[in-house]
């Protein structure tokens, strides 16, 4: 089943990842698309506030990845410029590390993901309003899906 939720604003956005920050635990994995400028970003910044990370977070564009402290830790990962490169990079070990992974781009490293993870699509609507797809692939994400969409 897929959620689907609009946004009107981008603390709106922010406030809905922050709940499910809230609610994610170690080994917990998301993947993130969506069109540019969509707010993948403004997602993941309230993601990360709902896991207590204090620092300033932003796209690890240039880096692959970014590892932020908060309760847990959270990876957040842009896998967009790897091409080839990405099966040494040992992905599982932050799959089933002891933070929660967020994969920019996700796509690109279809053949790598967990079977159980949650798929989140971001779309314009307008200037200020998103759509945004909220895809659970097992149990636990359905019922996630099922809380913060409720």
């Amino acid at each position: 089943m897929v959620y689907e939720w609009i946004s009107h604003h981008p603390d709106e956005t922010a406030a809905k990842a922050e709940q499910l920050g809230e609610l994610l635990g170690s080994g917990d994995v998301l993947t993130l698309e969506g069109d540019l400028g969509a707010g993948k970003t403004t997602f993941t910044k309230g993601l990360a506030k709902g896991l207590g990370v204090k620092r300033v977070v932003n796209s690890p564009t240039f880096t692959i990845m970014k590892e932020y402290m908060g309760r847990i830790p959270l990876y957040h990962m842009d896998v967009y410029r790897l091409g080839e490169e990405w099966e040494d990079l040992g992905f599982d070990e932050y799959f089933e590390g002891e933070g929660v992974t967020i994969v920019e781009w996700a796509h690109l490293i279809q053949e790598q993901l967990p079977e159980e993870r949650l798929e989140i699509s971001i779309y314009h609507l307008n200037e200020w309003e998103r759509k945004i797809f909220f895809t659970p692939y097992g149990h636990k994400y359905e019922q996630l899906c099922k809380e913060i969409l409720a």
